[in-house]
């Protein structure tokens, strides 16, 4: 076996395994000679970060299940450090730009984001004026020196999470450099924090593919220290690194695509029984860490769920069952909570997993309105969905749900068809289940009917599995009985075209 061992990028490298020789040969420079090799394209993670982790093979070899392929591609290095770590928040005000979301809000949610992670702390929070958040070093060279000397002269700091959306590599290094410390973007914070809670393999794989964007454009003198891929491909002759690095990731992404697309499929099936057993679904979305677990499981009363006070617990679409006051049967979907400015890529792989949401019967918006920026939450969710090019009669009949009430002493809902509640408290459950059986009896077209049916025919059994049976009143005297039900108008088709001749009282 012959290795190859050679920098590419600064910040990468790039390892190739091919079959031949058992015995080991010296570091060679690329080009290679053509054939199969395992190629992977990893960064160091620098300072505080940690090793090598093992090698992972991306294709899928002779014999190989999907699911294996599946795990392969999953492989990752870590993107933060493991050890624990005292955050400054450093929040560029950008002058000029639109006001909401506002800056108090955006500090709050990456205070969040640092609590979010294991051991890690805040230590400091700076809000510090700019007018060119795209240059090279962020803010203006006095506000620079100013913070260099505050950063360096603060013990307690040993990382800083700068507030942009994504820092250019050069970027980082020469930040870095100047204050000491390891400095990280909300992307990658963000990102950590759903692979931590990404428990099912779709929501893997779409973390796998939204880095793929930011593996593919990386260019000469750049680097990212925190993004890996494995995959077995051939090697041309000649063929130079770029060329093979970029096919490499269409290669991955390709890979990662396929896997999506069977889980979806999965998905689908799922789907379709729900609806031919006419099940109501009721989606619960909202701004992350609102509550929409807490007030699942209230509505359901599901012991297993395990609510979490933390942004992203939830990132997966998990489906729970539970009954109306008329003993419908509902299904309600507790899916991923949303942020303001959250990384577009991020975005883009997650709404694919809500797909849920538009096949729905009814939306339930739950708010947390003791968060300060309740009003600013609200619009940031709005304008999600409305992204999802959800049908305008499902967002219409949105319901809006105002939770934690127990935490504003006085509460009142501000106008006619919101409801007050506390999940945790379990403070207006009831009125919240009767609008939720009003909103599904009309999004779902079914019907509350008497029928007159014979005692000991078939037609009773019937209704019992096919309807929900609210009361059955004996008639001895002639053999029959009215039962009254709750009834989808294709249920009740089906029972006529079973049971033809007069039933409805």
């Amino acid at each position: 076996m012959f290795s190859v061992r050679t920098a590419v990028l600064p910040g990468l490298r790039l390892l190739v395994r091919g079959f031949a020789a058992r015995s080991s040969a010296p570091p060679l420079q690329w080009p290679v000679r053509a054939g199969i090799a395992n190629i992977r394209v990893f960064g160091s993670q620098g300072r505080g970060g940690s090793h090598d982790r093992g090698w992972a093979s991306g294709a899928q070899g002779e014999g190989e299940e999907p699911e294996e392929e599946e795990e392969e591609l999953l492989s990752a290095e870590p993107l933060l450090p493991t050890a624990s770590q005292r955050v400054c928040v450093l929040h560029p005000d950008v002058k000029g730009r639109p006001r909401p979301p506002t800056d108090a809000l955006q500090v709050a949610e990456a205070a969040a984001l640092v609590h979010a992670l294991h051991g890690w702390s805040v230590v400091q929070t700076l809000v510090v004026p700019t007018k060119v958040p795209d240059s090279r070093l962020v803010f203006g060279k006095g506000n620079f020196q100013d913070l260099t000397e505050k950063i360096r002269g603060c013990p307690d700091i040993t990382s800083v999470f700068l507030n942009v959306e994504r820092m250019a590599a050069p970027t980082k290094k020469e930040l870095e450099a100047a204050w000491g410390v390891e400095v990280f973007d909300r992307f990658t914070i963000v990102l950590h924090i759903f692979r931590c809670n990404a428990r099912t393999k779709e929501a893997r794989l779409q973390l796998a593919l939204a880095e793929i964007p930011l593996l593919r454009g990386l260019g000469s003198g750049q680097q990212r220290p925190y993004f890996s891929t494995a995959i077995r491909v051939s090697v041309s002759p000649g063929e130079s690194f770029t060329k093979l690095r970029h096919r490499v990731l269409k290669e991955k992404e390709a890979k990662i695509r396929r896997a999506l697309e069977r889980l979806r499929d999965k998905r689908s099936l799922l789907r379709r029984q729900r609806t031919q057993r006419e099940f109501p679904i009721v989606s619960v979305v909202g701004y992350t860490n609102c509550g929409k677990t807490t007030l699942i499981k209230a509505l359901t009363g599901e012991a297993a769920m395990q609510p979490r006070d933390q942004l992203f617990a939830t990132l997966d679409v998990t489906a729970h069952a539970g009954s109306l006051p008329s003993r419908i049967p509902v299904l309600y979907m507790d899916t991923i909570g949303f942020l303001s400015q959250l990384p577009h890529s991020l975005i883009q792989s997650f709404s694919a997993t809500l797909e849920d949401v538009a096949h729905s019967d009814v939306i339930m918006h739950v708010r947390d309105v003791s968060h300060p920026s309740t009003e600013q939450q609200k619009a940031s969710v709005l304008s999600t969905l409305q992204g999802l090019q959800l049908p305008s009669a499902l967002l219409d009949s949105m319901l809006e749900v105002h939770n934690k009430v127990d935490l504003v002493p006085g509460y009142s809902p501000p106008g006619p068809g919101v409801l007050a509640v506390s999940a945790l408290l379990g403070h207006g459950l009831d009125e919240l289940k009767a609008a939720l059986e009003e909103s599904v009896l009309r999004a779902t077209g079914r019907q509350v009917l008497t029928l007159c049916v014979r005692l000991g025919g078939p037609q009773l059994s019937w209704l019992y599995k096919e309807a929900t049976v609210q009361q059955v009143q004996e008639l001895p005297e002639t053999g029959a009985a009215h039962v009254t039900v709750i009834i989808s108008r294709a249920a009740y088709g089906r029972f006529r075209k079973l049971f033809p001749g007069p039933s409805q009282i």
